[in-house]
């Protein structure tokens, strides 16, 4: 297997886009990827794109040759394929992107993501979202993803009696990263008072707790390491890429406050790279919910169980804080264009270690790590990055 590097980076603002299409969107993230990586067409060898649910969000699917033809590389005859794995769908394009390049099947990849949300009803897209939980046994039951992670928050609050306010200054931590990031979705600040008088969604989660319905694209081109350095000064190189697979379902599961494929994936890459949770200086981690970050810093080992919420509110996330997570703002501020996130994550890890990510920039950023969801825990996807070969 080769050692691989991301060496160009692409990403849309992230928003209600209404003016733009998909194909638009995900050529614009890729011909800057292309540009930050000064490659040519001809030397890409193959494209994936990430995207969830083109079907009923624009009513398209063969996504793979549409965004193939779109972007002029039809002439070429490269192999392009879609990637599903709902909410993860981004995160593995961008594995399967890696996975292609290390094992030498090929040299010069893009990986990317993208999703269309908002040129239908939100009904639609509620339901479209739903589909990524056990249709069967959640979805005809009435559950709906807020519904599934307030389920989720209850039993945390049960069980290590996180607070209201634990849940709502992840928010706040993330709106407040979102000001300092020119593609973020939201740009604003917001207090815990906001966050506890917003709308009831789901009991405990208010409307400052979810995640917002996002269109937007992004991507990555992934090249061999030993000629990284041909394309850019200033590669990231690939330490692991790790993907587990846990039960759809809520039910089937031994405790509710624990995404095993989470646990499982983590576990693999700290392997692979050879690292402790310890040695990672920042994270991407999906926030779909306030609930979810809390989750996801316990899963991954940067607090015990049950630490999440007071280490949240104590700063220790926060940029500046022992262990930053989600500088970007996170799906929370930046957004969650569902099929892009995963390679969103990337990108902004790549900007933080070559240090280019402006007034959010993480001193002394070497190892970023970045995790992924699908659904409610079925999937999950975690990368870690350094600066270092």
């Amino acid at each position: 297997m080769r050692d691989v590097a991301i060496v160009g980076v692409g990403c849309t603002e992230f928003g209600e886009l209404w003016d733009r299409s998909f194909r638009e969107l995900f050529v614009e993230a890729g011909i800057s990827a292309i540009e930050d990586a000064n490659i040519q067409g001809g030397e890409i060898d193959a494209l994936y794109v990430g995207n969830m649910s083109g079907g009923r969000f624009i009513e398209q699917e063969h996504l793979g040759a549409l965004i193939a033809d779109y972007a002029g590389l039809a002439s070429l005859n490269i192999p392009s394929t879609r990637v599903e794995a709902a909410c993860a769908s981004g995160g593995l394009a961008l594995r399967q992107g890696i996975v292609a390049v290390a094992s030498g099947y090929h040299d010069i990849v893009i990986a990317g993501g993208a999703e269309k949300m908002t040129d239908v009803d939100v009904q639609i897209t509620t339901d479209a979202l739903a589909a990524a939980a056990d249709r069967e046994w959640e979805g005809v039951m009435g559950a709906t993803f807020p519904g599934l992670y307030a389920m989720i928050a209850r039993l945390h609050m049960h069980k290590y009696a996180t607070t209201q306010e634990q849940l709502a200054c992840v928010a706040v931590k993330n709106h407040h990263n979102g000001t300092m990031n020119p593609k973020a979705q939201f740009q604003n600040e917001i207090s815990i008072e906001t966050v506890l008088n917003s709308i009831m969604v789901a009991d405990p989660l208010h409307i400052y707790d979810c995640s917002p319905i996002t269109d937007g694209a992004s991507a990555v081109v992934i090249a061999p390491a030993e000629i990284a350095r041909k394309y850019t000064d200033t590669p990231i190189y690939v330490k692991a890429s790790a993907q587990a697979s846990g039960t759809l379902a809520l039910h089937d599961r031994l405790d509710i406050t624990t995404l095993d494929a989470t646990v499982a994936a983590a576990s693999r890459a700290y392997r692979m790279a050879k690292v402790t949770p310890g040695d990672i200086d920042f994270a991407e981690v999906h926030d779909c919910f306030t609930i979810a970050e809390i989750c996801a810093i316990e899963d991954l080992g940067f607090v015990r169980k049950g630490e999440g919420g007071p280490a949240s509110l104590s700063g220790m996330t926060a940029i500046g804080g022992k262990i930053p997570i989600n500088p970007s703002g996170g799906l929370k501020a930046c957004g969650h264009p569902v099929g892009a996130t995963g390679v969103k994550q990337a990108v902004e890890v790549a900007l933080q270690l070559r240090g280019e990510a402006g007034r959010r920039q993480i001193d002394g950023a070497e190892i970023g790590l970045t995790h992924n969801v699908g659904g409610s825990g079925g999937t999950a996807v975690v990368h870690i990055f350094s600066r270092e070969k």
